[in-house]
């Protein structure tokens, strides 16, 4: 079984949320690419879109947009996601994942691209000590 955690990004208000999905609902991520945009209804968010924009594995690899591939890769790279350099010209080959998610990521970033009814501070609200005595 797939257990997925996504932080849910929302451009409005700069916060971030973060949803823990496990079972039918992480199926659904699978097989899709940075980039794709698909409907948050299955994580809980009715009439909300949102459009995936990067993720990790469970060692902690980033994914690569533009990167077309399932798995992981050794890249010469001088910049950019996975590697910033220190000095002036600097390369190094640093495993990279490809831009499709597979059942081995453990963290998938995603925005807000559609709206729906309820804000996003009503959904992911802590209930109060007051309404947890109850």
């Amino acid at each position: 079984m797939v257990e997925l955690k996504v932080v849910l990004s929302d451009q409005k208000t700069g916060r971030a949320y973060n949803i823990s999905v496990s079972g039918g609902p992480a199926g659904t991520l699978v097989g899709k690419r940075i980039g794709e945009e698909l409907d948050a209804g299955p994580f809980g968010l009715a009439g909300y879109r949102m459009e995936i924009t990067g993720g990790s594995d469970r060692n902690g690899t980033p994914a690569k947009r533009n990167l077309p591939a399932a798995g992981r890769r050794n890249l010469l790279l001088s910049k950019g996601t996975g590697f910033k350099p220190v000095r002036e010209g600097q390369r190094r080959r640093k495993s990279i994942r490809g831009n499709e998610i597979t059942s081995d990521f453990v963290q998938i970033n995603a925005r807000v691209t559609a709206y729906g009814e309820r804000p996003l501070a009503d959904i992911f609200a802590k209930p109060s000590p007051e309404e947890k005595k109850e």
